[in-house]
């Protein structure tokens, strides 16, 4: 377990249209974030897994590769008609697709990042969520596999020469998930055909092991599948999906939640009490537990154990995404997209809620590595205005809030959460910090700091201007011209304030007037 003082540091990867930089994370320096790399121009960027290395898109088709180390670049690839391009896991290989100049032209290249040499090519008519990248690695990399027409192509992670190794025939296959931490087993979706059911199968990947699967399950009404492997790739979880509802209850159609093992010993629903949508599903670090948030609006929460025995009710509420920090510890319970951002912060392992807040019109969330931090985003394409990133504490206290004219990307620089001490002494670090940073210097500094506490204490909660529309914004300098009212001079307009003084100069010619009338009379 590394201690508090040897865990590495914090970073942000933050793009905007000029380009991304990479900030140091918290706890900041003077409130703000200081700059780790300055902006470099890209239009897209993404780490590999692990963090160890960072892909950038150039607007050149120029794909460069950084090093963590010193953010410095260590390779380039110049990809003609480069459309997307990929990291493997431990940042070893990078792979690309772009558009085939003929028919039978192989479009998608796996490269070796540290040679620059493509190491395996091979041809592809288009890309989905579902078939990108091309080929998958297991997180260690030992295990690498790709979607052909009706078969599973194995290789061997470290040596592409020879091409793949062997193949698993599965006639009908539209999908597949390696499982990640090992790579031991992969699962296969079949959807419905000619009246047969759609089915979600597993099977191991050594060769010597592929002529049965280990676990099997059929669908009725099936049109698509979320598939979530835990760590440990001992259980999955299938989210069923169909377009059509034939209760009726819902226009978004139905879905269910299922779940298999790789063993055997469980493979059916998981027995849900509220009927409704799945709208989240996420399992712990440890991979014993998983959460599912779910069911018609207010939808509710539930912590399972690994025998879909339910451990904590986390209550219901208009909730609708759920993220378990990677230590295991809190929960995020929030309600983001068309819902209005309520977020409420969970201690599982006390048991207890330690808060609540707001982050709305929120596009992504994450918690950082070390687990004491959650970071939300509005971002563009998505919305194009009021783009910000929020950062909060593990108890929903906001720590740190930027504006941005338009931000497209915010993300943590991912870390092993093994390299970062337990969740309760990384809090205790960061409140000593926050301890010396508010330590008063002499005399000056705590009167300074009491009459600020003051002010804070007796200023009254401003609340929100109400909402006026465009041709109002000039209403009172209007008014102010029409009927005479006293207004400040800063908001009145040049023709105002000529207005403004031709009356006053008539106000004293007639009262001049009338005095000179009375010292007549």
């Amino acid at each position: 377990m590394a201690t508090t003082a040897s865990s590495p540091p914090l970073h942000i990867l933050v793009r905007e249209p000029e380009g991304f930089s990479l900030w140091n994370g918290p706890p900041f320096a003077n409130g703000q974030p200081s700059v780790k790399l300055d902006r470099t121009p890209c239009t897209s960027t993404m780490f590999s897994t692990d963090g160890s290395r960072l892909m950038v898109i150039r607007s050149d088709s120029v794909v460069g590769v950084y090093d963590r180390s010193n953010f410095k670049e260590i390779r380039n690839f110049e990809i003609p008609n480069l459309v997307t391009a990929a990291l493997s896991p431990c940042g070893t290989y990078l792979q690309t697709f772009q558009k085939s100049s003929t028919p039978q032209e192989k479009n998608v290249i796996l490269w070796k990042v540290e040679s620059g040499e493509s190491v395996y090519q091979l041809l592809q008519k288009n890309i989905t969520k579902t078939t990108w990248p091309s080929i998958r690695f297991s997180s260690d990399e030992a295990v690498a596999c790709r979607l052909a027409t009706n078969e599973i192509q194995f290789f061997d992670g470290c040596d592409f020469s020879k091409g793949f190794k062997y193949r698993l025939r599965v006639p009908g296959i539209a999908a597949v998930e390696l499982s990640k931490t090992p790579g031991s087993h992969i699962a296969a979706f079949v959807p419905e055909s000619k009246g047969v059911p759609a089915s979600v199968q597993i099977f191991a990947c050594r060769e010597d092991q592929q002529s049965q699967p280990v676990a099997r399950r059929s669908f009725f009404r099936c049109s698509s599948v979320q598939l979530h492997w835990n760590y440990g790739s001992t259980g999955l979880l299938v989210v069923v999906q169909s377009d059509v509802d034939k209760t009726n209850q819902s226009y978004y159609g139905e879905s269910k939640l299922n779940y298999l093992t790789t063993d055997g010993a469980h493979e059916g629903l998981v027995p849900l009490r509220k009927e409704g949508p799945i709208h989240d599903v996420q399992w712990s670090y440890s991979g014993s537990e998983f959460a599912v948030v779910y069911g018609f609006m207010p939808a509710k929460a539930t912590i399972f154990d690994k025998k879909c025995n339910p451990l904590l009710e986390l209550g219901t509420g208009p909730y609708n995404t759920i993220r378990w920090n990677p230590k295991g510890k809190f929960i995020c319970l929030a309600g983001f997209g068309n819902l209005p951002g309520d977020m409420a912060f969970w201690d599982y392992r006390e048991k207890k809620q330690l808060g609540a807040t707001k982050a709305e019109c929120s596009v992504t969330s994450e918690w950082s590595p070390n687990g004491c931090y959650f970071m939300t985003a509005t971002t563009a394409p998505r919305l194009q205005i009021d783009n910000c990133i929020k950062i909060f504490h593990h108890n929903g206290s906001l720590f740190f809030k930027k504006m941005f004219d338009k931000l497209y990307q915010a993300e943590w620089k991912q870390e092993s959460p093994e390299s970062f001490g337990e969740v309760a002494e990384l809090i205790k670090s960061i409140d000593s910090l926050k301890v010396e940073e508010q330590k008063p210097q002499g005399q000056t500094a705590r009167s300074s700091q009491n009459s600020a506490k003051v002010t804070s204490t007796n200023m009254p909660a401003q609340k929100p201007a109400a909402y006026r529309p465009p041709h109002a914004k000039n209403a009172a300098t209007v008014q102010a011209e029409l009927f005479g009212e006293s207004s400040s001079s800063k908001t009145l307009s040049k023709n105002a304030l000529r207005n403004k003084k031709k009356r006053e100069k008539q106000r004293e010619k007639k009262a001049a007037e009338a005095g000179s009338a009375l010292s007549d009379s």
